[in-house]
């Protein structure tokens, strides 16, 4: 997956600078060409000379090289690759990477990446949990680059938890992994659907649920992010993108995200419906504001239609559909029977009574279940983390 991959390795000035050579090791027997850019402080680590003899190219340090008088451009480097990982990356450096601060030729380069970019913290374990760094990676991935979490283990200081950079040949999975996703994804194009509707009552009020958008919006840009075309099909939110590989259709209720689902899903190969749509919408809703003094009991409702069993039934084999079930009593069943009756080829599955999980939180915990009804279980996690884990399943079961 590695072959002829360029990649720049951006390494900071911690202490698990150590395990880097070993990194650069595994990424050139995989193939890769390597430009390695340390920060000044990272010298104190792990030296240029031995990073320069496995990589087989000269290391970066400085926009000018005094040794061979050349002028190092990081608009060039932040254009070459394919990929870019800096690891391990320090609290300070995690900072100015969410702040927009150069001072140094690696964050040169990284404000100038055009490609996707990974980065993996070190740190001692209170640094890591402090406000002000969860802040700053959470900020970082909303850029679309994509974290490799610390491990717990010993760290430096001699205490025991978060903070351990990920381990080099983890760190190489993590990257062939993604080069396969992207391999079996490029040129393909996927439909997703995000956020709620709004079914009008009158002109200024609606029905409507609680849904953000944040999950359907992660999911488009971890696809786009593997080169696929993504159609964004969304209700009202307060969200929006600027991803060129995203199409963004705006819709308001349920009638015109199922016209747009319809007349987009039959060239797509991929459709993830992640919208909360409504189930009813208002019979007759009024042309003008109903006044308060009119003594309105009760408003009549239709079903919608539903969106995710048509789109089943008009399914041709190499299509992929998820689709979504939120659930508050009796999940795995509900979501089983949904899974057979809207043809998918697997769904995934929220409890509310998990915390942390659906409408209005950063995060969510769910459960795939695929149409062998076989079930995986995950973590309470970031929705950006929760979005890689559903696309690694697409990838994993997508033909």
């Amino acid at each position: 997956m590695l072959k002829d991959k360029k990649i720049v390795l951006g390494i900071t000035g911690s202490i698990a600078a150590y395990k880097i050579p070993q990194l650069v090791r595994l990424l050139i027997k995989g193939g890769a060409v390597i430009q390695i850019v340390m920060t000044p402080s990272a010298k104190n680590f792990v030296t240029p000379l031995t990073l320069s003899t496995l990589s087989h190219r000269p290391v970066i340090i400085d926009s000018f090289d005094e040794d061979t008088g050349e002028w190092n451009h990081h608009v060039e480097q932040g254009n070459w690759a394919d990929i870019m990982l800096i690891a391990p990356v320090t609290a300070n450096t995690l900072g100015k990477m969410a702040a927009g601060v150069s001072d140094n030729f690696l964050l040169n380069v990284y404000l100038s990446a055009t490609c996707p970019v990974f980065f993996a913290p070190a740190m001692d374990l209170d640094m890591f949990h402090h406000p002000s760094t969860q802040a700053n990676i959470r900020r970082i991935q909303s850029f679309g680059n994509k974290i490799i979490p610390p491990n717990e283990g010993e760290l430096a200081s001699g205490l025991c938890g978060a903070g351990r950079m990920e381990e080099p040949e983890h760190i190489f999975d993590i990257l062939c992994s993604f080069f396969k996703e992207k391999k079996i994804l490029k040129a393909k194009k996927a439909l997703v659907t995000a956020g709620p509707t709004y079914e009008a009552i009158d002109p200024v009020r609606f029905i409507g649920n609680y849904s953000s958008g944040l999950m359907g919006f992660k999911i488009a840009e971890e696809l786009a992010s593997k080169g696929v075309e993504v159609v964004l099909v969304t209700g009202p939110t307060s969200m929006t993108t600027e991803n060129p590989g995203i199409k963004l259709i705006n819709i308001v209720s349920a009638e015109e995200m199922y016209n747009a689902c319809i007349e987009n899903f039959p060239t797509c190969d991929i459709a993830v419906m992640a919208a909360a749509v409504a189930d009813y919408t208002p019979e007759k809703p009024a042309s003008s504001k109903i006044k308060k003094d009119k003594d309105l009991k009760s408003v009549l409702l239709k079903p919608t239609k539903d969106i995710l069993y048509h789109l089943g039934k008009i399914k041709k084999k190499a299509q992929f559909l998820v689709g979504f079930a939120l659930e508050t009593n009796d999940e795995t069943e509900n979501a089983i029977k949904k899974l057979h009756n809207k043809n998918l080829d697997f769904i995934v599955l929220n409890s509310l009574k998990d915390e942390g999980a659906g409408f209005g939180h950063e995060t969510n915990k769910i459960t795939i279940i695929n149409s062998s009804e076989e079930i995986v279980d995950y973590e309470l996690k970031s929705k950006t983390d929760v979005a890689r884990d559903i696309v690694r399943m697409i990838t994993a079961n997508f033909i």
